[in-house]
């Protein structure tokens, strides 16, 4: 049974998971959901997840929600130590990244996307705020790295771009921080890579 990806082209959330699947090569169904029409509000997508939101990934019998979730378990199961380790320091320096797409990431210039792109009452000036002090973060990290952790691409590079690439669409542009600028222009030239609108 084929693996399936309930999907919205516009998603950041939903664009992880598509790019991860093609960055490993693997094959899946990709199934547009009518989110505007509250599809993941109803049956079938309300059972697949009570919390009612989407990427949701069918993968045989097992259903997973989450963006970072279903970034774990496809790295783990078809994506090899390298995305996603084992070794413990190095698994959770991974974690970390992910929390910080979760969090900070998600909190600023997700937060500002969703304010100017799709009309969500936020509060914008705070969402800039913590993007300004993320992107900052991020721009000293990666002085003298090419990667967020462990001197290759991970599954952290992979939850922390879409927001922060598309920061324009909530004017919160990269700017003049020249390692996030060259960070995610590595990423668009890995194998595999594709984009979604606006990226």
């Amino acid at each position: 049974m084929a693996m399936k990806l309930y999907d919205l082209e516009l998603s950041g959330n939903c664009y992880k998971v598509r790019l991860f699947l093609q960055l490993i090569g693997q094959e899946y169904e990709l199934v547009p959901v009518d989110f505007l029409g509250g599809a993941h509000k109803k049956p079938p997508l309300s059972e697949l997840n009570p919390f009612l939101e989407i990427p949701i990934l069918a993968d045989g019998d097992l259903v997973l929600r989450d963006s970072h979730a279903i970034l774990v378990y496809l790295a783990r199961k078809y994506g090899g130590e390298g995305w996603m380790p084992t070794e413990p320091s190095s698994m959770a320096r991974v974690i970390e990244w992910l929390m910080v797409a979760e969090n900070e990431i998600a909190r600023g210039p997700n937060d500002a996307r969703l304010h100017d792109k799709f009309g969500y009452d936020l509060d914008h000036g705070l969402a800039v705020k913590r993007s300004t002090r993320i992107l900052d973060l991020i721009e000293e990290h990666l002085k003298g790295r090419d990667w967020l952790v462990l001197g290759r691409p991970t599954i952290a590079d992979i939850a922390c771009f879409p927001y922060i690439a598309l920061g324009h669409e909530g004017r919160v542009p990269v700017g003049d921080r020249r390692n996030v600028t060259a960070w995610i222009g590595r990423i668009k030239t890995l194998p595999g890579f594709v984009g979604m609108p606006e990226l």
